[in-house]
């Protein structure tokens, strides 16, 4: 699911390049948990939350129906 889960950011990184920021996979848990850290402008952004689940989290649920949650680690 590792896989997946980074080629679906691979198709969401260039919205988030265009803004100065992007999105690193740390962990995919067995349990369908992803684990991300938000870098550059999305890192310190006060909507980055609002991108975390609003555009990333619904993204990969959408297309990996095995992603239960994304959660950002710093």
């Amino acid at each position: 699911m590792k896989e997946q889960v980074e080629k679906v950011l691979g198709e969401i990184r260039p919205s988030l390049e265009a803004d100065g920021g992007n999105v690193e996979l740390v962990d995919v848990t067995e349990q369908g948990v992803v684990k991300v850290k938000l870098t550059g402008a999305c890192g310190t952004c006060p909507m980055s939350t609002m991108t975390l689940k609003m555009a990333i989290e619904k993204t990969l649920k959408d297309r990996i129906p095995e992603v239960k949650s994304v959660e950002q680690v710093f």
